[in-house]
Formats: structure tokens, C-alpha cells, sequence
């Protein structure tokens, strides 16, 4: 039997082995109950069968190439006036983008109480302030669309925790109680503030389990209803023109005590499932996680290592984020040395067909550094916080399992974090961050922006001050009026930064040297300078990226850099041979032979 690529046409999975993979994951959950939930899951995919039919038939294949370059937005970060947020959105992505961006990553926009859209009241729903189902159908028209799948907990004003105060049902059993002197010091945690909080209910004060916030409250995978509920959401996100399904928070949502309720059996087990009820019905649907953890746990989404022993395709996430990335990129650019970038990339597993990363440096989170661990030493870690510190940044905590709290991630803009090296800002911010874009959208995977990376928007201290978060630094909404005045003026960073970025994505998506799947090899170069090769492919072409990550000139003397006749993507022309680079320039450099 052919191994499929991601190039291939898109196969649904059919009956006999979906009925097979669902039964085996719902087992490895539920135990002795999965016969009954088979039986509930047959039923609610029949009664969604012809809704999908039409959707599937648009994802024919192939899952992904060189073409796929993806933006991460909020639904309101552009306004203008009375104009509804998400036509607002599709008419600028129109305007000023065309076709640069294959797929668009609308941040949920469903009714919500806090976190900027996380703690979900009706996952059904548009936010009235941002629209409606047809504004969202009509940016899924025009482009791939990512929908959050908010799965791991609820708003405390959802419908379904109303239930549980009144002990009715459905919600009833949605949430999970928690002794207050039960042991949970295993458990790890993303924040620093209570796991378990007090609620006042019929029955007396019930304590709930709360990873991130009290008013972000975890629900209950054990209860099968739950899981029930939401492939039902799933499969009507689909239904509504999602292409791309990003699962938040999924590393947390199985709980057992004596655990640290992190990455546990069951959890991939349900991953499992949700891709093979992707996989048949609706196939060309793809599964990302969202799990900002260390390189080696977010690799465990993939399902590599399980496959690899059992001997067949991987059957998890399509993809993963790159959440060492961020991070390293920053410490690589500001301390001007590239051998630890180059080290990590060449310990990254060559991923078998149907596999890929999501390679990004901002969202609309901060800067994660826990991916950092075991890459840097800690000295070297405390020196790139105190420098986005100094920058204008802030550093978010967690909870550790003795008691005390450690740096989680960084909040600051994309942009600010690059101002400058750790001798202080400098006049090489625009280069410098450009630098970090080229880099990134030329490695193996998908390349994602953040908006406000194609922008260069500067801290939102203000924002901070009115919402009392410090990740509101790097959710700044554009005045529509003053982003056109900034993108049409001369010699602003905005419009330097956003027609550069661009250019280099017209030509990155227009690049078969690109496609996602397309080898990777780090080239050996000096500690200033990074050099990687993508390719050859079948034809022979090639192509090689070199960067210099450093403030001065750098002699360009590499062995990769031949005979060859090489052309300049950058300049479009041939290139001609030069002794040395200059600082935070880029070569996209290909050939054919």
C-alpha cells in the first residue's frame, strides 16, 4: 500500500475503520461504558451527515503546500465606526492583502465574560459586537478559516453552569467537584492563582476546579455528555466554513487525582478521536493543538512515538505549534549569537506525511518560556526577561508544584521585544524584526502572522491600564482611520513593516522550496549567522536561507554557498557572490540544479 502525502487527494475514512478507531479510543476513556457512547455518537453524526456532506466535498485536496500562509487576528482588532468587526476584517484582508494569506485564525468570537474571548458563554453564537454567522461564512468564503474550539472550560455565565448552581440538567454534571483538602500538588499549572474555587450552590458551597480563572471553569470529561456536546459544537463549526479546528488549553483536560492532570492517556485518547470524526466526516479538516509546554511534550500531539510502535500513520494532531520559537528567536537576535537556534532546529524529527508545524513568533498571547527549558541555561533565560523588561514588557507567573511561581511568558509586542540588542535599543528595530520574519516563514511548516506583527504596533500600556491584564500590551485595536493613515504616509514603521512582510510572503507562497513538507537541513555556518536548506526536491531546485543574526557586517563564507548559479528571491535577480552580509539582512537564495 502507497503511503499518502499531503499531497494527495483528501480520502474520507471510511465506515468499517471509523467504527473501529472510535470504539478503541472511546474505550480507552470510558472503559466498560464505550459500547453505550459508540451507540450516542452513531446517532448524532448520522442526524449531521448531509449538513457536512457539502462542506467536505470543498476539501478535496491536498492538505497543505506552499500556498498555505495563515493570519492570527482577533474579530475587533480592526474597527471603523458603527461598521460590523468581521466585514471590517474581510474587507481589509481584501483591500490590502488579495491573496497573501491562504487562511485566517479568528480568535473566538463567540459571546464571552472574560479573557478576551476564552471564558465561552454560548458557543453557538457570534458576539453581537463582532456580527454574525453570515460575516463568518462570508471571511470562510474567501479564505481557510481556524476556529478555537474552547474545550477545556466555560464561562461560570454559560447556561450550562447556571444548571449546575440550580442541579438540573445538562449542566448538572458538567463541572468537577473537589474536596478543598484533597492532595493536588502534582498538578501542574499555567497560572498562579487558586486551582480550586468556592461556588455557592443549592447544596451548599461546592468547590470546582478553575485552571486558568474562577470565572474560566473546567469542565468534566469523565461525564461522556460532555464530550457528546462538544463534537456536536465541532462538527458545527465545520458546518459553518471552518477548515482548520485549533484545540485551546488541550494538554489540561483530563483530570485524575495523583496526577499532573497534564498530557494524561485519556486526553490524547480524545485528540484521537476528534481527528478520526474529522477524518470521516469531513475530511481536509485539520487538528491543531494548543499546548505551550516544553519542545518534547508539544511533539506528543503528533502522535509520533505511538505510531511509530504500532505501525501506522500517525492519527493525532495535524499540527502543532511551535512554542519554542518565540522565544528563542528573541534571545537569538538580541544576544547575536545563532548556535543554540541552530541546535534546537536540527533536534527537530523529520514528521511523516500529514504532519506539520504551525511555525509563528507572536499571538495574541505572550511569549511563552517554558519552551525554553533545557535549551537555555537559567542565567541566560533571566537575561532575556530583564531585557524585555527594560523593552517595555511584563513577565506573566505560574504555580509550581512547590509552592512557588516561575516565569510563564512574556507580554510585550512582537516588535518591541526586537528595539534593540542587550546593550539597550538601537536604530536596527525595523531590520531586526524583519529578520525574524524572514526566518521563521522559511522553516519546515506553515508560517502564521500575528496582525499586529504585520503592523509593527508598539506596546499598549494604556490597554493594560483600562483592562487590568497584562496581555492586553499585545491586543491593540486599529482605529481603521488611523491604520490607513499610517499604511498610506511615508516613512512610517507600519507601512515599511507591512509591505515588506508583504512582498516577502507574495514570493515565500509562490516558492515550491516552501511547501511544508519539503526537507530541512541546518547548514554549518558561524555562531553569527544561521543557514538552512530547504530541499532539493524532485526537480532538483533547491534552497538555501542564510541570516545574519548580529548588529555588524558578517563575512559570508560558507561551503553550501558553490559553484552554483543561485538567484536572489529577496531582489529577484541573479545573485552575484559577496564577501559579507549586512546586519539582519536575508538571502533567499534558490537554484534549480
Amino acid at each position: 500500500m502507497t503511503t499518502p502525502t499531503s499531497s494527495d487527494p483528501i480520502k474520507a475514512l471510511d465506515e468499517a475503520s471509523f467504527q473501529a478507531i472510535a470504539h478503541s479510543r472511546l474505550q480507552e476513556v470510558y472503559g466498560p461504558r464505550a459500547d453505550e457512547v459508540m451507540r450516542r455518537l452513531s446517532t448524532l453524526l448520522m442526524h449531521r451527515r448531509d449538513a457536512l456532506e457539502s462542506v467536505s466535498s470543498t476539501h478535496e485536496g491536498p492538505l497543505w503546500n506552499e500556498r498555505d500562509q495563515w493570519l492570527i487576528t482577533y474579530g475587533d482588532t480592526l474597527i471603523d465606526g458603527d461598521r460590523t468587526p468581521l466585514a471590517v476584517l474581510d474587507d481589509f484582508l481584501e483591500a490590502r492583502l488579495g491573496k497573501t494569506f491562504s487562511g485566517v485564525h479568528i480568535l473566538p468570537f463567540f459571546p464571552w465574560s472574560s479573557d478576551d474571548g476564552f471564558s465561552v458563554i454560548h458557543y453557538r453564537e457570534v458576539d453581537p459586537a463582532l456580527g454574525d454567522w453570515p460575516n463568518v461564512q462570508r471571511l470562510a468564503a474567501h479564505r481557510d478559516l481556524m476556529v478555537d474550539l474552547v474545550i477545556n472550560h466555560v464561562s461560570r455565565e454559560s447556561l450550562w453552569f447556571t444548571d449546575y448552581l440550580a442541579g438540573t440538567q445538562p449542566g448538572r454534571d458538567y463541572f468537577i467537584e473537589m474536596d478543598p483538602t484533597t492532595d493536588l500538588s502534582q498538578v501542574v499549572r499555567p497560572r498562579n492563582s487558586p486551582l480550586l474555587i468556592p461556588v455557592p450552590t443549592r447544596r451548599g458551597t461546592r468547590h470546582l476546579w478553575a485552571t486558568f480563572s474562577e470565572d474560566q471553569i473546567d469542565l468534566n470529561f469523565a461525564n461522556p455528555d460532555v464530550l457528546l456536546e462538544f463534537i456536536g459544537i465541532l462538527l458545527f463549526y465545520v458546518e459553518q466554513g471552518a477548515r482548520i479546528i485549533r484545540l485551546d488549553a488541550i494538554a489540561y483536560l483530563w483530570k485524575e487525582v495523583g496526577t499532573a492532570c497534564i498530557h494524561l492517556p485519556q486526553t490524547h485518547a480524545i485528540v484521537r478521536l476528534l481527528r478520526a470524526i474529522l477524518d470521516h466526516m469531513a475530511p481536509g479538516t485539520l487538528l491543531i493543538t494548543e499546548t505551550n509546554v516544553p519542545h518534547h511534550e508539544n511533539l506528543s500531539y503528533l502522535g509520533l512515538e505511538r505510531a511509530s510502535s504500532e505501525r501506522h500513520e500517525p492519527d493525532e494532531a495535524h499540527l502543532i505549534y511551535q512554542f519554542t520559537l518565540p522565544p528563542l528567536l528573541v534571545h537569538t537576535l538580541t544576544s547575536g549569537e545563532a548556535m543554540t537556534l541552530a541546535g534546537w532546529l536540527r533536534t527537530l524529527p523529520d514528521l511523516p506525511p500529514g504532519c506539520s508545524y504551525l511555525n509563528f513568533t507572536a499571538s495574541h498571547d505572550g511569549i511563552g518560556v517554558r519552551a525554553l527549558e533545557g535549551l537555555l541555561p537559567d542565567h541566560e533565560v533571566e537575561a532575556l526577561l530583564e531585557l524585555m523588561h527594560r523593552f517595555g514588557g511584563f513577565v506573566s507567573m505560574k504555580a509550581n508544584a512547590d509552592g512557588q511561581d516561575s516565569p510563564y511568558e512574556i507580554n510585550i509586542t512582537y516588535f518591541e521585544a526586537l528595539k534593540g540588542t542587550r546593550r539597550g535599543p538601537d536604530p536596527w528595530q525595523v531590520e531586526r524584526f524583519l529578520c525574524s520574519q524572514n526566518l521563521m516563514m522559511a522553516l519546515q511548516g506553515i508560517p502564521a502572522l500575528y496582525l499586529h506583527s504585520l503592523t509593527a504596533t508598539l506596546n499598549d500600556h494604556e490597554g493594560v491600564e483600562r483592562s487590568g491584564r497584562l496581555r492586553s500590551i499585545n491586543r491593540h485595536q486599529w482605529d481603521m482611520k488611523e491604520l490607513d493613515e499610517l499604511l498610506d504616509s511615508r516613512n512610517t514603521p507600519t507601512r515599511e513593516v507591512f509591505l515588506a512582510l508583504k512582498r516577502r510572503l507574495d514570493i515565500r507562497r509562490r516558492e515550491p522550496c516552501f511547501h511544508p513538507d519539503a526537507s530541512q537541513q541546518v547548514i554549518d555556518a558561524p555562531s553569527e549567522l544561521l543557514a538552512i536548506q530547504r530541499g532539493p526536491l524532485a526537480d532538483g531546485r533547491r534552497l538555501l536561507a542564510i541570516y545574519n543574526v548580529t548588529d555588524k557586517r558578517q563575512p559570508l563564507a560558507l561551503d553550501a554557498l558553490d559553484d552554483t548559479e543561485w538567484f536572489d528571491l529577496l531582489d529577484d535577480t541573479p545573485w552575484q557572490p559577496q564577501a559579507t552580509l549586512a546586519p539582519y539582512r536575508s538571502l533567499w537564495l534558490v537554484t534549480s540544479t
